[in-house]
């Protein structure tokens, strides 16, 4: 009991009162893959709609001979059929629960509203914690949040463009998907595979980019977590750039 109690209140931070946030890695672990199942799904979807017949033919549908033929020369025969007409609301409910799980993970605040959180730091509970610096997983989740509201606009570019227009007094057309099927589709790919390298090998894409930020100069803050970066050679580069610009 007081092990849970300590969960409730800590969920997977180390030490709330540190100055750099560690979380537990297993953790973080455990919740990508409660989290997996969102990109499968969303996979299926895209392949559905994608690759997926565009007309219904209802069972007991008859062809009927036209007695014409086409350039070919070949018989042309009418049936009855529908346009399929794609219906999002669930995916985007999902999409979006998802987006607001990314966002809840960057700070300790939004952690405490986040269910998967909890349900991955109590299933840590008697598990050795393995401790990370969480600047490296909030560049994991910022990628991820991005790739899920690039699919959000690709399911509502109309309640987008009209939420735009509203605000911002523009006149975007509202029957334009600005997201290409493919894009949509392989953010969709993306998110699967880098989720499924985080939950099952253990792999962060996401700390690897972050590293690749550390090397350009473009973040400053230490990681241990992030490997091979040399931080004298990061050093060393950031007195390169100084010094080549106080000559100029």
């Amino acid at each position: 009991m007081e092990k849970i109690l300590k969960t409730f209140k800590n969920l997977w931070f180390r030490d709330l009162s540190e100055e750099t946030v560690y979380i537990n890695d297993t953790a973080v672990r455990i919740r990508a893959g409660i989290l997996l199942i969102i990109p499968i799904y969303m996979v299926f979807t895209f392949v559905n709609v994608v690759y997926g017949p565009t007309w219904e033919v209802p069972p007991a549908a008859i062809a009927t001979d036209t007695y014409e033929t086409d350039m070919e020369d070949r018989t042309l025969y009418a049936i009855e059929a529908t346009k399929r007409v794609f219906e999002y609301s669930f995916q985007t409910k999902l999409l979006v629960y998802a987006l607001v799980e990314m966002l809840l993970g960057m700070t300790m605040i939004g952690a405490r509203f986040s269910p998967t959180i909890l349900i991955a730091s109590l299933l840590t509970i008697g598990k050795k914690p393995e401790w990370k610096p969480i600047g490296p997983k909030r560049c994991a989740w910022l990628m991820g949040a991005s790739f899920i509201s690039v699919c959000i606009v690709f399911f509502n570019p109309d309640a987008v463009a009209s939420w735009i227009n509203s605000l911002l007094g523009a006149n975007i057309p509202v029957d334009v998907n600005y997201v290409p099927t493919w894009l949509a589709l392989n953010l969709v790919w993306m998110c699967l595979l880098f989720m499924w390298l985080e939950a099952i090998v253990g792999y962060c894409v996401g700390c690897k980019v972050y590293a690749l930020l550390v090397n350009l100069g473009v973040v400053n803050r230490h990681c241990d977590a992030c490997e091979n970066i040399n931080w004298d050679e990061v050093r060393r580069k950031k007195q390169e750039k100084l010094d080549k610009k106080n000559k100029s």
